[in-house]
């Protein structure tokens, strides 16, 4: 299993491949506008995960006002890529953040 590495890096996140798992494979957000997606992640602590030679294969975002309060949403790693812990990884991380403690 190739090692996820994770970033909260807003300008390494394919935003191509964010919204095209939220538009059209997430039952939650079916349909939802690039912008929207856009906004969303301008206004949110993100996280990707990445995996040498595929690119970007996860992505969580947290909605938080930085001090008592955090909601996790839109997380999601790409089908071909489950089942390998990696969601767990990327979950992990996203808990262990300063901002987020």
């Amino acid at each position: 299993m190739a090692p996820l590495r994770i970033s909260n890096d807003r300008d390494a996140l394919d935003v191509d491949l964010i919204h095209g798992f939220l538009s059209r494979e997430a039952y939650w957000s079916r349909g939802i506008p690039r912008q929207t997606v856009e906004q969303a992640i301008a206004g949110s602590l993100c996280f990707g995960g990445y995996l040498q030679g595929a690119g970007q294969v996860a992505f969580a975002r947290v909605v938080t006002d930085g001090a008592t309060f955090g909601y996790l949403a839109d997380v999601f790693v790409l089908p071909v890529h489950r089942g390998r812990g990696y969601g767990k990884q990327l979950v992990a991380s996203v808990m262990d953040h300063p901002q987020l403690r």
